[in-house]
């Protein structure tokens, strides 16, 4: 299963093949801030008033910044079953406070708290520094809250990067992934517990709630990135009444399908894997020659070709069709990370795995000792698989995956079969995928980038138009997600709308 909308955070980028797309934490001088947050008076049932009441303790963990945990309930529905831990960074506003100002960089699975922590100036500009306390947070599965666990480095390393001995799509092949498959999902449910029927998107904005209160805003102010969008959206679906002021950018459509987000990003990969062709063309020191189409024939050869014959590393692992994928896909999320694409592909098509691996290892949170630094991979499953609904019926994935290699010739067949991932999960999506309307919740922005291959730009759209006040802005170019990475444009529009409550009266066209 592919990584579907996952931020490229800056912690992320720190391999040796630097991508241009960190920041650091400075160095802060304000004053601390209060060592405790009064939460508001909030009316809730009874036995959520324990957790809504509850006074956060912060301590000062470096660069200025400051820590602590909150407690949320297990189980919504049932709040005496248990509990769990959420944990969060702050950086306290540095001039007029308006309130706190939550984030989160996206995945699903991707740390907040790290986000803040380690990057804080790549997440948030000075303005919003100065007006809010920027306060990031890990979800419940993620990272430094109460965590979903499933393998060790070693099994996930083989889960990730090892190989079918069948040929792809044939009936043994399916077999092999599914066996795969349920193997993790088995190992998840044993190490993590009851935790892993409640990180569904709906717990974690009901926890979003409980922050916002805990924290003592009367209603959220929120900067989300990528899947950080439907998380957003679906706050404001739960509680529009306590909508502040949310910033959505690189918007998911909520009412989207699993098959659907699969093809469009399919589509969203191969338009940039082309608009990066292009430059590289035109510029010097590209390793393709001739024209764009010839180069897209060239790149799909290649993934072709490692699909039969994989290239050994030098720590001995092989570099199939599937991770030469991912080497590729992530440094399309910036064309900042071009140049370093291009040095990749150069290495590859010269017979080395080295360059390839450093990319799909950063992707998904493996360092080069080959330990993984975080719990991405499995908390990005974890939430997904309760997501969504899944259809691994070998006649469907067919179908689909010759669906995917129209829509997408040279990586489509890549990306199929999906489902299979999922099939076998411990606990079933329930409900719909519907559309997010809030009714009745403040004006809401929604950034777009025209060109965003994770989270292409008809998602904005589609997410602007059926939010009852969205307010669309778009940003032409390339890359996932626009805010603090693109132009003046964009950054005035969110810190306008953010600090001051301007809405644009149209679309600014950034």
């Amino acid at each position: 299963m592919n990584r579907k909308t996952r931020a490229t955070s800056a912690t992320a980028a720190a391999l040796a093949l630097t991508l241009a797309l960190s920041g650091c934490a400075s160095l802060f001088s304000q004053d601390a801030g209060p060592a405790q947050s009064t939460p508001t008076n909030e009316q809730v049932r009874n036995e959520l008033a324990p957790f809504y009441s509850q006074v956060l303790q912060w301590e000062d963990c470096g660069d200025g910044l400051q820590c602590t945990d909150a407690t949320a309930p297990l189980d919504y529905s049932d709040p005496a079953s248990g509990d769990v831990s959420l944990a969060l960074v702050r950086h306290v506003a540095t001039g007029d406070r308006i309130g706190s100002l939550l984030v989160n960089p996206g995945g699903p699975g991707g740390s907040g708290y790290d986000f803040i922590k380690d990057s804080l100036d790549y997440a948030t500009d000075a303005t919003l520094q100065a007006s809010f306390d920027v306060v990031g947070f890990d979800p419940r599965g993620v990272g430094r809250s109460t965590a979903v666990s499933c393998y060790d480095s070693a099994d996930m390393d083989e889960y990730l990067y090892g190989l079918t001995t069948a040929e792809r799509g044939t009936d043994a092949w399916i077999a092999e992934l599914a066996a795969s498959s349920e193997a993790f999902a088995a190992a998840c449910a044993e190490q993590t517990g009851p935790l892993l029927g409640t990180v569904d998107t709906q717990s974690a904005a009901r926890d979003l709630d409980l922050l916002r209160a805990v924290l003592g805003d009367t209603h959220l102010n929120y900067l989300g990135f990528s899947y950080g969008t439907y998380l957003g959206a679906t706050y404001a679906e739960l509680f529009p009444e306590k909508v502040g002021r949310l910033v959505l950018d690189g918007a998911v459509d909520p009412s989207t399908s699993n098959f659907e987000v699969t093809k469009t990003q399919a589509v969203g990969f191969e338009n940039a894997l082309r608009a990066y062709l292009a430059d590289c063309l035109a510029g010097q020191d590209c390793p393709f020659r001739g024209s764009v189409d010839s180069a897209m024939t060239t790149i799909g050869a290649l993934l072709e070709s490692v699909d039969v014959s994989p290239i050994t590393a030098a720590d001995g692992r092989q570099l199939g069709a599937n991770a030469l994928l991912t080497a590729i896909i992530y440094p399309l999320y910036q064309a900042t990370a071009w140049p370093q694409l291009s040095t990749m592909f150069d290495t590859v098509l010269r017979g080395s795995a080295d360059a390839a691996f450093q990319f799909a290892d950063a992707y998904n949170g493996r360092d080069d000792s080959g330990n993984y630094t975080d719990n991405s991979t499995e908390s990005f499953m974890a939430i997904n698989c309760i997501d969504y609904a899944y259809n691994a019926d070998p006649t469907v994935m067919r179908a689909q995956a010759a669906e995917l290699d129209a829509a997408a010739p040279v990586i489509g067949r890549f990306m199929s079969f999906g489902d299979i991932g999922c099939a076998d999960w411990p606990y079933k999506f329930t409900g719909d995928r519907a559309e997010i309307h809030a009714a009745g919740a403040a004006p809401i922005l929604v950034v777009g980038t025209t060109n965003d291959p994770a989270t292409p730009y008809v998602w904005a759209q589609q997410l602007a138009e059926q939010l009852e006040r969205g307010s669309l802005v778009t940003y032409t170019g390339e890359g996932h997600t626009a805010y603090n990475k693109s132009n003046s444009c964009v950054n005035d529009a969110v810190d306008s709308y953010l600090v001051d409550g301007i809405v644009p009266a149209a679309d600014p066209q950034c």
